[in-house]
């Protein structure tokens, strides 16, 4: 058995739509998690908010103000997409680092653990619940904190690239790199502080795209297409 932290972003469960949910995505990463729970393993879940808010974008809102707006869309993404989880059979629940009414409850490591222990899939929204901390310093920190085995980086994009595939038809993909190196090369997989995270603490990652076919299950038990980053 093994303890794992998918990382979706907001983009990539937005589907073709680009924006919002899309319910065909989120119901194919529930029915994926939920052969990963079958075979005994423990998932977290953290969602990115970029579906709904990209608050960085504007100049007239405060950033602390526009990063809680962020925030919030997290907890909106993992109560939609827990509910999906539910739909297939899966038990869930959320954890937030403030307080969403009788919507969350409060993170804790102990509370995680004991929720791991029967079973259920354990949603981390809300960021650091601090400004400034993007969701990627979130993934790594909970990981850290729940002593992940690895994180599984599902993206709109299916690897780890040297330029940008959208700018760059020549850009070429890696298979393996370390922590390492996506800080030296600047490569921008996650943020730089999620970066560092990772490599002091050895945490390993994959990296794929989340619309390739089972893409989450190939990325433990299948080919994986991706990218592995090492520690």
């Amino acid at each position: 058995m093994s303890r794992y932290l998918l990382k979706l972003s907001g983009e990539a469960l937005a589907g073709d739509n680009k924006t919002g949910l899309d319910e065909a995505t989120a119901l194919m990463v529930a029915k994926q998690v939920k052969q990963l729970i079958d075979k005994g393993e423990q998932v977290a879940v953290v969602i990115g908010g970029g579906n709904f808010w990209r608050g960085r974008t504007s100049k007239n809102i405060d950033r602390t103000k526009a990063d809680q707006i962020g925030m919030l869309a997290t907890v909106m993404n993992c109560i939609y997409v827990s509910e999906i989880f539910r739909s297939v059979g899966m038990k869930t629940q959320i954890l937030t680092p403030f307080e969403v009414g009788t919507f969350t409850k409060p993170f804790s490591k102990d509370r995680a653990m004991k929720y791991f222990q029967k079973g259920m899939v354990v949603f981390f929204a809300g960021g650091t619940g601090h400004p400034y901390f993007s969701t990627d310093t979130t993934t790594v920190l909970r990981a850290i904190e729940i002593e992940a085995d690895e994180i599984l980086l599902a993206k709109n994009i299916d690897g780890v690239y040297d330029s940008d595939p959208a700018v760059n038809p020549k850009a070429v993909k890696y298979d393996t790199l370390s922590i390492q190196e996506v800080v030296d090369k600047q490569l921008g997989v996650i943020d730089l502080t999620a970066s560092i995270m990772c490599m002091v603490n050895k945490v390993p990652m994959r990296v794929f795209g989340l619309k390739g076919e089972d893409s989450i299950v190939n990325a433990l038990y299948g080919k994986f297409t991706g990218t592995m980053i090492t520690v």
